[in-house]
């Protein structure tokens, strides 16, 4: 049995548990400047709080905007003088006041038309400013609008129901020495042409001697005897060979204790029902790997003739039986 060595100070992570980017970006040279450039992606990608406020603030902005260019139409052509004569036709009929040309400004925009406030064609100036209107608002209408949907129809959220366990395990399978990790699908909808990837991160040095701090190796993951799945609908395991082609090589259980990688994991799957691509991230440390560890079953029968996926038991483990690894598992590495 392999003791347990004195906790050590808590590893760096490039990729959470739930697949969020740990990386800070800092010391970027106009970086204001390069989210302008690419607005759409930078509009669809803020928060909602923010999203909301920029929805409401543009039909505020454009309504009030207006209003004030109708104001001064309106006061240009004389409509505010108080001794002008009968025969005065205004620009804007019935609009007295700055609040006036705003209520105006949002029944054009918001196409109400109470028939209270219309312009006179007497004024050209106020016939410009109000296809100006329309045409540009009804450009940022769009975008906004196009956003929103966007945002809501990203696949992200779709990840979210795509489930990893907590930690992987290390055992045989088939005779081999593998790596092993659950997947699940949390919805009934299916995710099809499934494809699970591995990047194991870990300083190294190059022949020339030189140190890099993060060095990526490829970690080829399979199914049975392919590396794809044609869709997830039961809770699958995955394994990775570990062998003398492994970036694991040589891998034992006393080394894993004193090994410092991140193992990233990536799902990439089409939605069934938008057929749209999602992608869903995990990454696990030597601290939730499991020498000696074999998944429990999760998949069981039901008395009328149905298979129940019990979700209780998905991130539980159980000593392997192989006599060749019982003798370095029993903890938690």
């Amino acid at each position: 049995m392999v003791k347990r060595k004195a906790k050590k100070e808590v590893q760096r992570r490039i990729v959470s548990k739930d697949g969020r980017n740990n990386v800070l970006i800092d010391n970027v040279e106009g970086m204001v400047k390069l989210y302008l450039h690419d607005i759409w992606t930078t509009v669809v990608d803020i928060k909602w709080r923010y999203k909301l406020t920029l929805f409401a603030s543009t039909f505020i902005m454009t309504w009030f905007i207006f209003g004030v260019f109708f104001y001064f139409i309106g006061m240009g052509n004389g409509d505010f003088d108080t001794g002008a004569n009968s025969t005065h036709i205004p620009c804007v009929t019935n609009v007295e006041s700055l609040t006036g040309a705003f209520l105006f400004s949002l029944e054009s925009q918001t196409t109400i038309g109470y028939g209270f406030r219309y312009i006179s064609e007497e004024c050209p100036l106020a016939i410009f400013t109000l296809v100006a209107q329309l045409v540009i608002t009804g450009l940022a209408e769009i975008f906004v609008t196009g956003a929103f949907l966007a945002k809501l129809a990203r696949p992200k959220k779709r990840a979210e129901t795509i489930k990893f366990s907590q930690e992987a395990v290390i055992c045989r399978h088939q005779g081999k020495l593998c790596l092993m990790i659950r997947v699940a699908n949390m919805r009934k909808s299916l995710l099809i042409q499934c494809q699970l990837t591995g990047k194991l991160f870990q300083s190294n040095v190059t022949e020339e001697g030189e140190q890099t701090q993060i060095h990526q190796s490829p970690v080829d993951f399979y199914m049975d005897s392919s590396g794809d799945c044609p869709f997830l609908i039961l809770p699958l395991t995955f394994y990775h060979v570990i062998d003398e082609k492994s970036p694991l090589a040589g891998l034992t259980a006393e080394s894993l204790l004193n090994r410092n990688f991140e193992l990233l994991i990536t799902l990439n799957a089409t939605m069934e029902s938008t057929a749209a691509t999602c992608q869903s991230r995990t990454s696990y440390i030597p601290q939730e790997i499991l020498w000696g560890y074999e998944f429990k079953p999760v998949l069981f029968s039901s008395p009328n003739c149905r298979y129940v996926v019990d979700f209780n038991f998905f991130d539980k483990v159980q000593v392997t039986n192989d006599p060749t690894l019982l003798g370095n598992n029993a903890e938690k590495l």
